[in-house]
């Protein structure tokens, strides 16, 4: 399954949770500050597989999880 993420910055802490448990390895921590003052975990990457573990695992819920839809195609033979 392939899919993507999206996290609201400024809700995240930085704590690095969706980070450790991320299976495709997509999220890292930003170099940019938020308003709190911390840095935020970003997406990075087209690996996203839409496990869900980073989602999950925030304990802020600050991330969203996108699946892409594969389209079934019927084929008579």
């Amino acid at each position: 399954m392939r899919g993507y993420i999206t996290i609201d910055s400024e809700r995240c802490k930085g704590c690095g949770l969706c980070i450790s448990v991320c299976p495709a390895k997509v999220i890292e921590f930003s170099h940019r500050y938020n308003s709190k003052g911390y840095h935020p975990a970003v997406y990075r990457g087209d690996d996203c597989i839409a496990c869900g573990f980073c989602y999950l695992t925030c304990p802020d819920v600050c991330i969203t999880v996108f699946r892409e839809v594969q389209k079934k195609t019927n084929v008579k033979v």
